[in-house]
């Protein structure tokens, strides 16, 4: 664990490192990930139509949604002007909505719905609108979970079937997992200003315990199940791609 940091990915406080800090590249790569998983679920893909939805969400959440995340209490803690937060966010949202907008004109009005619920999840979570009722656990697994897979296959097929929902359920959980871990993770590093104790295991040996030995099997775990998904999302393009 690198000292400090806020977050294993963390490249900095200022600057453009703030920037790549801010767009927590690992999680939305994830995240972004259900989106091709989405819309790989057809039978005969339209590869411009799903870059398009990649190309929204890329904007919405891993921009607009992350920028109001660090508006919202500085859990980075960057430098970053709030202006300058206010703008991203406002910006790559009302890019994404059009993409969605141009998208659902040559597909289906329900994605309208879509674009309107994305855009308003957005604001909505990272502020904590609504009392913080979103911001829970479950909410963020639906949000940026189940939400994306559905967006994306509702882009392709024009309509929801079984398969759709069963991949929607398998982000939520996985969503979960990532927020359980996640939780711990963020814990260590932003609130616990020290640990002292040991382990002792039963052949009598021992092994400090520290933060350091807190936080590193959940941000292991996190960064393999952040590999993981890429790369279910990887084989399902490429078996798309050469069906």
């Amino acid at each position: 664990m690198t000292e400090g940091a806020p977050a294993f990915y963390a490249l900095g406080r200022s600057g453009w490192r703030a920037w790549v800090t801010l767009l927590h590249l690992p999680y939305t790569a994830w995240h972004l990930a259900y989106v091709v998983v989405g819309g790989c679920l057809v039978a005969d893909v339209a590869w411009g139509r799903l870059g398009l939805t990649v190309l929204a969400f890329a904007l919405a959440m891993g921009v607009g949604a992350h920028a109001l995340d660090e508006l919202s209490g500085r859990p980075l803690g960057t430098t970053i002007a709030s202006g300058a937060l206010v703008a991203a966010a406002l910006v790559s949202v009302a890019l994404a909505s059009a993409l969605g907008v141009a998208v659902a004109l040559r597909t289906t009005p329900w994605l309208l719905l879509a674009v309107a619920v994305g855009a308003a999840l957005v604001p909505v979570y990272n502020l904590e609108l609504l009392g913080g009722r979103i911001h829970t656990d479950l909410g963020f697994a639906l949000a940026w979970g189940a939400f994306p897979v559905l967006t994306a296959y509702l882009a392709q097929a024009e309509t929801i079937r079984p398969a759709a929902v069963l991949a929607a359920a398998w982000a939520t959980a996985l969503s979960l997992a990532q927020r359980r871990l996640s939780t711990v993770a963020r814990r260590v590093r932003r609130d616990v200003a020290a640990v002292e104790g040991r382990v002792v295991l039963r052949d009598g040996s021992e092994h400090p315990l520290d933060s350091a030995a807190l936080g590193a099997a959940p941000e292991a775990a996190l960064r393999l199940l952040a590999v993981a998904t890429v790369l279910v999302a990887a084989a399902l393009a490429t078996a798309q791609s050469v069906a």
